[in-house]
């Protein structure tokens, strides 16, 4: 079997199992459950880069600012993203270190805070819609708003502040990823999407209030480190079309061409599995080799060719 370069994109059920509270041991204890997958990919000789999300834990960053506001100043989205880079990272650094040393692998596992460039024209900056953060009532929008926060209503649940999710352009970590890849280390990167940041006239970068979808921001690294695969973990073992209708049908094959005309169907929805398919046809057009859609139980056996849903070409 040929060794790969496998960028590994996990899903949220790799950290936050359903119908649980979240709280750190939780996290923990899923966490070090969801290892054995990578540990498999590792023991066949892939070079690995794991990335996540951090919607769950981003939103409780946001609720301790509003909950502790009035005696300590609150973070912008960008260092909450960092935060939870940081700390996401040190829990799967530290479940898989210890899954590998149990395995007798000697092998460093290290977490890299990743900034990701976005453009300060992209048309979601002027037209913010991603939802933030905890809800508030009719009489807290004047407040909120003197904040500078942009508000929507999230029908049937109260008001949110949104915030902009542009497309990611940049890496600026790439390199130093790449590097730590050919030194035989195992990478977290671009957790939470990437810290988003504009990139100055002169070179340097300032953060900006953004949220950018992980499975994209997985996607770029993936192209700019060269990985051969991209490997995105969710909640299924197969992408399918008519989900959960009955003519449903899971699909063991896609086309770039194919992914593109089921998305323009509506077939692949915004939340949920749209923006996996975005990502999967922007790495093959970035002159990436395939993607794999699955589940965290069949990533193995979907690597080996056995599960899951391969898109090429």
């Amino acid at each position: 079997m040929s060794r790969k370069t496998i960028v590994v994109a996990l899903g949220g059920n790799a950290l936050i199992e359903e119908g649980t509270e979240g709280t750190i041991e939780e996290q923990f204890a899923n966490t070090r459950k969801s290892m054995a997958a990578i540990v498999g990919l590792i023991k066949e000789g892939h070079h690995v880069v794991l990335t996540h999300g951090n919607g769950p834990q981003a939103g409780v960053h946001l609720i301790r600012n509003e909950a502790g506001s009035s005696q300590v100043p609150p973070s912008p989205l960008n260092v909450i993203v960092a935060d939870t880079q940081g700390s996401i990272g040190y829990m799967i650094q530290q479940s898989l270190l210890n899954a590998l040393i149990k395995e007798g692998i000697k092998k460093d596992v290290v977490t890299v805070v990743t900034q990701v460039v976005v453009d300060k024209n992209d048309p979601s900056m002027l037209n913010p819609t991603k939802y933030v953060g905890p809800f508030f009532k009719e009489a807290d929008l004047e407040a909120c708003r003197k904040k500078g926060w942009i508000m929507k209503e999230d029908p049937g649940r109260g008001y949110r502040r949104v915030v902009a999710s542009p497309i990611p352009v940049d890496v600026v970590e790439k390199e130093t990823i790449h590097e730590l890849l050919k030194n035989g280390k195992v990478v977290i990167a671009v957790g939470g999407g990437g810290v988003p940041v504009c990139k100055n006239p002169d070179g340097t970068y300032d953060g900006v209030d953004a949220v950018i979808d992980k499975d994209r921001a997985s996607a770029l690294l993936a192209s700019q480190i060269q990985a051969d695969e991209l490997l995105i973990l969710t909640g299924v073992d197969k992408v399918a079309i008519n989900f959960k209708k009955p003519d449903q049908k899971e699909l063991d094959k896609l086309t770039i061409a194919e992914a593109e005309q089921y998305h323009k169907e509506g077939q692949f929805p915004k939340g949920s599995m749209g923006p996996k398919i975005e990502a999967a046809i922007d790495f093959i057009k970035r002159r990436g080799k395939q993607v794999i859609i699955t589940s965290l139980e069949k990533a193995q056996a979907a690597v080996d060719g056995k599960a899951g849903t391969l898109i090429v070409k």
